[in-house]
């Protein structure tokens, strides 16, 4: 298993290419299982959940290459319905297959999903979804069963806005019979990107960019090539590293997609400058605390929540950060404990009191935020800084120790 080692304090300075998003390559990538054909997926981030998906639809029959960014996947001969335990249990974005299959075969099995380990992410919203399209739902020994002969549009809505849910469904609704609306719907980048994919597959979807989505189903879709947009958490994660410790300027970005984060950062005293597709921000030696409060797009991302903290944790005085949409998301709080931040919890709120420095240690990774959560502050630290189980953060960030390495950081990774 492998460790990053970080020697922490060192001035970054330079460019950094932001990846493909995970977020939205996902689901994507499960969308290519809605039409026969050769899809072909450009901006791809070479990650551990990438792999992952690949060798999910290559169980399902689907023929995929994966090569310099580019994946191609030809469904055209599917030859099981089955998403199995040992891959789902090691990402939950493999439910993404379920609406998919369903919408196009009439039946699937999936294993009950897995992931990070934090907090409780029900599927309920997805399989109530199902049902309202006219699917029947079994649950038998962790595995989920859903058949239809023939998916019937209806009118779902959801309580919160769920992107996995608002993604599944959608993807299930292309192919119903009749028409479906989407109430409430999660408008993240990543889901208006799927929403413009099955469109140009030949999807009648109406409300894109909005919280109603209205589908008539159609009888058939078609492959084509589509560009990954850039990854939004990434580019949170390096911004908030920048703020402290040099001048850092993001390419391949998208400045829209990041309004609130940047709003904050300018509010702790950083000096940001934006281009069409880049964003330059420049060292602040005295960050002020700002509060967040996580919510749903376009609310502060609870996947830039613990690299908010991170930041915090040095800043001029208390900030407060409200964590709103996943409970016991704190995991990433001891760790940075350990390396000297003074922070309390109380229910889904942290409480932050910057310190002026914190020291290394031995710290481990619990998710993928979490432990870029820790990358940062370890950055920041004086001294050396172990993180352990950093598997974790292969999942969600491309070849992040390289990244930083270009921009001047001390880090690199060793086996434990």
């Amino acid at each position: 298993m492998d460790k990053l080692v970080i020697n922490g304090g060192k001035t970054l300075s330079g460019k950094v290419k932001i990846s493909g998003a995970k977020n939205a390559v996902l689901p994507i990538m499960a969308s290519a299982l809605l039409a026969e054909g050769k899809t072909t997926i450009n901006n791809v981030p070479n990650l551990r959940d990438t792999r992952t998906f690949i060798e999910l639809l290559t169980i399902l029959g689907a023929k995929c290459t994966f090569d310099n960014s580019i994946l191609t996947i030809d469904a055209s001969e599917i030859t099981s319905l089955e998403a199995p335990y040992d891959l789902v249990k090691t990402m939950r974005a493999s439910f993404y297959v379920m609406g998919p299959l369903l919408a196009r075969f009439g039946e699937t099995k999936v294993s009950l999903p897995g992931g990070c380990a934090w907090g409780p992410r029900p599927v309920d919203y997805h399989l109530k979804g199902f049902e309202r399209l006219g699917a029947k739902i079994d649950l038998n020994q962790g595995y989920i069963l859903a058949k239809s002969n023939q998916l019937t549009g209806g009118n779902i809505s959801f309580e919160i806005a769920s992107v996995g849910a608002t993604a599944n469904i959608l993807m299930a609704a292309v192919l119903a019979k009749g028409q479906t609306l989407i109430t409430n719907a999660a408008i993240e980048p990543h889901i208006v990107q799927l929403c413009e994919v099955l469109i140009d597959m030949g999807a009648d979807i109406d409300g894109v960019g909005t919280n109603k989505l209205t589908i008539n189903g159609v009888q058939k879709l078609h492959p084509v090539e589509v560009t990954v947009i850039p990854d939004m958490i990434e580019a949170g994660t390096f911004l908030m590293a920048g703020a402290t410790l040099g001048d850092v300027q993001l390419q391949s970005v998208d400045p829209e997609h990041l309004t609130i984060v940047l709003e904050k950062l300018q509010l702790a005293g950083c000096d940001i400058s934006l281009e069409t597709d880049s964003i330059l921000i420049k060292r602040n030696d005295r960050i002020k605390p700002v509060d967040i409060t996580t919510d749903v797009h376009p609310g502060f991302p609870t996947d830039l929540q613990a690299q908010w903290i991170a930041l915090m944790s040095i800043a001029d005085g208390t900030s407060v950060v409200s964590e709103s949409i996943y409970l016991d998301r704190f995991s990433h709080v001891p760790e940075l404990i350990r390396l000297g931040a003074n922070i309390s919890l109380e229910n889904n709120v942290a409480i932050i009191r910057g310190q002026k420095e914190l020291i290394g240690a031995q710290v481990m990774s619990t998710d993928i935020r979490a432990s870029a959560s820790l990358v940062i502050a370890a950055l920041m630290a004086k001294g050396r800084t172990d993180i352990s189980r950093i598997y974790h953060i292969d999942r969600g960030y491309e070849q992040i120790e390289e990244k930083f390495k270009l921009l001047g950081a001390d880090i690199h990774r060793e086996k434990e």
